[in-house]
């Protein structure tokens, strides 16, 4: 069987099955330009039918036990596992990911879903004591209806961390994928699920642009929302959801500070910077967009990861295998970069690498003789660069990295793992490595950021989304009908 046939899906929106959708767009190939399909594209319409669509399956969807929710969150696991080759395929030549990026979003897929089928026969509640002579209790139950709005640069698995745990609970789900990538971020996961066998209409897939997102916010059907994006627009999501008295978890945009303590192993070091400022061009919320270095270190740590930058293979992956670093997303990204880094070199950074482009490639890019007020440095860039800045003392260093309003992730590098530890306490952030770089998630991990960067870990972890994708219902039941004085 071929997953992703394109005459399945072509100009097609899942909602109700494959229906032909009054618009559709172009899949374009960001290496090439070549157009590889044609996807539909909802409108206000869609959203309000699919909606009142979701709402009446979720109520028999929750009403099944726990055992058959369990059972397609599990097909829908081994499906990503037996097609990833084939969903690979279109994470290269659809979003730009190099092959080894593609192969980690296929198992990171396939680990949500196995996650989340287990998370369907948790305990969802407690036992409270009460001051009268009865049972008092907290349950979970479905929050109904979930919005799903996911973003470009990890389209797989930025919407199944959301839908796979809200399904397993027992909701129904609304996704927008980014219109960019709506084959690996939208088809990929309709086409995954109707082949685990999940009943009609609780899953409806609805790529679009603003206008769509806002429909999906507004709908009185949808309870909660799921946003992953930039930080302007998750302000944005945030106060609309606000407005209908809606749950919005919000993961946004990073800048990540990497430091590299004066202990440190140098060429590990500048591994770990390549990989943390380079991997998918930058393009993660996790990127170290701050790489914060000891002044023993510096001149020799932007030298060495100049020389790192340079010899990386820019190119299509699709043509080019062992490429490290493919295209950009968009003419649009490419030249938001572009003019960081134009604006940082004019403002006095030293460019050591790169700062040039062909087409959408973006070569990666070291700025040396940077300031905390570096345009490149202070704005999180979304792109393969690589801004370095000195420190003298610890302290220094906590000051540093503590002064941004995002709040993602962390790394710090160094041989005192407990000094490290100490250092962390002081920099407020949602996820700290040490001795690695800023870039990782794992299905069982709880996600998220604090300030700019988010409304805190709401994604990842049985915890986390237990606590996203259900509401608390209070309970109690007595023997009989007390007395009252009235």
């Amino acid at each position: 069987m071929v997953l992703l046939e394109p005459k399945l899906w072509s100009a097609a929106l899942f909602s109700g099955g494959w229906n032909t959708a009054a618009e559709s767009r172009r899949v374009v190939e960001p290496s090439t330009g070549a157009e590889l399909g044609a996807v539909g594209i909802a409108g206000n319409d869609d959203i309000s039918w699919a909606a009142e669509n979701a709402a009446e399956a979720q109520r028999e969807w929750a009403r099944r036990p726990f055992g058959e929710r369990a059972a397609v969150l599990r097909a829908a696991g081994r499906l990503f596992e037996d097609h990833a080759a084939e969903i690979q395929d279109w994470l290269v030549r659809e979003a730009g990911s190099v092959w080894a990026k593609a192969g980690f979003e296929t198992h990171v897929a396939a680990q949500e879903c196995y996650e989340a089928a287990a998370l369907a026969s948790q305990p969802m509640g407690e036992i409270l004591p009460s001051e009268k002579y009865r049972l008092s209790l907290a349950r979970r139950v479905p929050a109904g209806v979930v919005g799903v709005i996911a973003p470009f640069n990890a389209p797989l698995i930025l919407g199944i961390r959301s839908i796979a745990p809200a399904l397993a609970l027992g909701n129904a789900v609304l996704a927008k994928p980014d219109p960019r990538t709506a084959v690996c971020g939208g088809v990929t996961i309709a086409r995954i699920f109707e082949e685990a066998g999940l009943p009609d209409g609780l899953l409806h897939v609805l790529p679009g642009g603003v206008e769509v997102g806002e429909a999906l916010i507004d709908d009185p059907h949808v309870r909660v929302i799921s946003f992953t994006g930039s930080t302007a627009a998750g302000r944005a999501v945030g106060e609309r959801a606000a407005r209908g008295l809606k749950r919005a978890h919000l993961e946004l945009g990073g800048n990540s500070a990497l430091i590299v303590l004066d202990d440190a192993d140098l060429d590990r070091a500048v591994s770990a910077g390549a990989f943390g400022s380079f991997f998918h061009q930058g393009q993660i919320c996790m990127t170290a967009g701050r790489h914060i270095v000891h002044a023993r270190l510096v001149d020799e740590y932007v030298a060495r990861l100049a020389d790192a930058a340079d010899g990386m293979t820019v190119a299509d992956p699709y043509s080019m295998p062992d490429a490290t670093v493919g295209p950009v997303i968009d003419a649009g990204q490419r030249d938001k970069i572009h003019e960081l880094v134009r604006a940082s070199v004019n403002g006095g950074a030293r460019l050591a690498a790169g700062g040039t482009y062909e087409g959408l490639f973006y070569r990666p890019t070291v700025l040396g003789g940077v300031s905390t007020d570096t345009p490149a440095y202070a704005a999180e860039v979304f792109g393969p660069v690589a801004p370095v800045v000195p420190f003298s003392t610890p302290d220094e260093a906590a000051t540093i990295a503590a002064r941004s309003e995002y709040g993602l992730s962390l790394g710090i590098l160094t041989r005192d793992v407990m000094a490290a530890m100490e250092l962390a306490e002081r920099i407020p952030t949602g996820i700290v490595h040490i001795n690695d770089q800023t870039v990782d998630d794992e299905a069982v991990a709880p996600f998220g950021g604090v300030g700019a960067s988010g409304t805190g870990a709401r994604f990842g972890g049985a915890a986390a989304n237990t606590d996203a994708f259900t509401e608390t219902r209070w309970i109690t039941a007595q023997g009989a009908v007390g007395q009252y004085p009235f």
